[in-house]
């Protein structure tokens, strides 16, 4: 009988012990595939070089928490899906306007950004223009803070530069291309017909009663630059405030295309430049003859170009002076 427990007691220890290697084998294993797994969702950095800055802006992950100061940039990240936390809500495009809700915080305006509501956000980045461009060291104390500016004189460039910003800081790099792509063929088959014409156009800017021209490497000479319409006139300034003009001298200048960026619109969807802009004096211009004055919404003209919704709308519009 005592044989027979001291076997026993025997088997039991070896069990004992197989069950402990067998767990030592089992922790090593987790371990192993734990420290594999963290080392599969480390996140490289983000690196982006921008104008105001010599040193590159860091970010250490693809950044969850936005807030945005360019409505171009805030077109581009609605059309890419992209969830915005905070916006200047005054003024937004009539387009833009589900982003004027409760949901989003209001960081104050373009001009006068709210600093203490952007800091009590705790946003990962923030995108800036050049409306708060002399703000921006403000602006990284509080986040990694990206400048998108347009560059009026080389439009395409900087607008393709940007959206490949915001294609790399959220890893949309595919969906961009696609997108680009789409945009510029459509601006070829513009070109491809402005090329062939020779109709002269102006560009003007409609703003309470008052006009102001623009012409090639101003704020809208991307009808001249981009989409190849010849200028009415080849000494208009290059500004981004356009030079100011009277009616006068759109009757002498004659254009046979007038495009008019209607600002009124911009901020009321129930203005109109129109009256003001089609007198006596205009209506003796080609372009009143000849039906051919476009008036286009001052949103994503005047508030918001150089986003991806704004460039689509831009370039429908273009389209219109050779159709």
């Amino acid at each position: 009988m005592k044989k027979w427990s001291f076997i026993t007691l025997l088997f039991t220890l070896l069990l004992v012990f197989a069950a402990c290697g067998s767990k030592e084998v089992a922790k090593e294993e987790e371990d192993t595939s734990t420290g594999n797994d963290q080392q599969v969702e480390e996140t490289t950095e983000i690196k982006i070089k921008h104008d105001l800055d010599e040193q590159e802006v860091v970010l250490d992950k693809t950044p969850e928490k936005v807030v945005v100061f360019d409505f171009g940039i805030l077109d581009t990240l609605d059309e890419l899906g992209i969830p915005v936390a905070g916006l200047p809500q005054a003024n937004i495009p009539p387009y833009l306007n589900k982003y004027a809700g409760s949901e989003y915080t209001n960081v104050g305006s373009l001009k006068e950004p709210d600093f203490e509501a952007i800091h009590a956000l705790k946003p990962d980045v923030i995108f800036i223009s050049g409306r708060q461009a002399d703000m921006y060291d403000e602006f990284k104390k509080i986040a990694p803070t990206i400048y998108v500016g347009i560059d009026y004189t080389n439009y395409m460039e900087s607008f393709t530069h940007n959206m490949d910003v915001i294609a790399q800081v959220f890893g949309k790099e595919e969906q961009m291309k696609t997108e680009l792509e789409e945009v510029n063929k459509a601006i070829n088959e513009i070109k491809e017909k402005t090329a062939s014409s020779d109709a002269k156009t102006l560009v003007i800017m409609g703003n309470e009663g008052k006009v102001s021209a623009y012409g090639s490497g101003s704020r809208f000479g991307i009808i001249h630059d981009v989409f190849g319409y010849k200028p009415a006139d080849e000494n208009i300034e290059e500004s981004i405030h356009g030079q100011s003009i009277s009616f006068e001298f759109i009757a002498e200048t004659n254009p046979d295309i007038m495009f008019v960026i209607d600002r009124d619109a911009a901020f009321d969807s129930n203005a109109s430049v129109k009256d003001a802009v089609e007198n006596e004096l205009v209506q003796k211009t080609n372009a009143f003859k000849d039906g051919k004055i476009f008036y286009f919404n001052g949103g994503p003209w005047y508030l918001s170009g150089g986003g991806l919704q704004s460039m689509k709308l831009m370039v429908e519009d273009a389209k219109a002076g050779v159709q």
